[in-house]
């Protein structure tokens, strides 16, 4: 048996955590972000996220242009104090070479849960407006009442162009054409 140590950023700091320090998280089950140099960490999301995380990226994929590639997670430093971690995102293909992301994605998904509701529709959407990402989704995986709500940016802000519910199909234009029903992102197949 193995006793995994925290990280020595962890331990003593008496300063704010920078995207340098990221590099140094642990590779285990939680997923760590930076909020104006505070450390977030989320435990793993419930299999219906999972599932809802796990489509939306084969839809994505499917419908990809090779200048493009879909992401499940990608790590994007956004300032040296900020650090997020989007459930999907839709990345140039020319930006992997680097740890992280350090350009907008095209596009940044959410896929909220309980305990990350308010915090995708508020402040993680202020943070992605203001670096600069030009679509944002927020999935709500509710197994009888699935929705998309879509953001897009136009002059610097945030507008909701689109919210579709269960068996409603939102026609994305924006990074690429493709088609997204909420109710197939959760439904159970058999």
């Amino acid at each position: 048996m193995s006793v995994m140590t925290a990280p020595d950023v962890w331990s003593g700091q008496d300063r704010a955590l920078t995207v340098e320090d990221m590099e140094n998280m642990p590779d285990d089950e939680f997923r760590y972000e930076l909020d104006d140099g505070v450390l977030i960490m989320s435990p793993v999301p419930s299999s219906l996220h999972q599932r809802a995380v796990t489509r939306l990226t084969v839809v994505l994929s499917a419908a990809c242009p090779p200048e493009f590639e879909v992401l499940v997670g990608p790590g994007v430093n956004i300032t040296r104090y900020q650090h997020r971690v989007p459930d999907v995102a839709a990345v140039s293909a020319d930006s992997m070479d680097t740890v992280f992301q350090v350009v907008p994605p095209l596009l940044a998904v959410e896929v909220a849960s309980p305990r990350t509701r308010l915090y995708d529709r508020n402040r993680k959407k202020d943070v992605y407006e203001k670096f600069g990402v030009p679509s944002y989704w927020i999935v709500e995986p509710d197994s009888d009442k699935p929705d998309l709500t879509v953001f897009e940016l136009h002059d610097g802000r945030y507008q909701q162009v689109a919210l579709v519910v269960g068996d409603e199909a939102f026609e994305a234009a924006r990074p690429f054409p493709v088609t997204v029903i909420p109710s197939a992102l959760v439904r159970t197949t058999r």
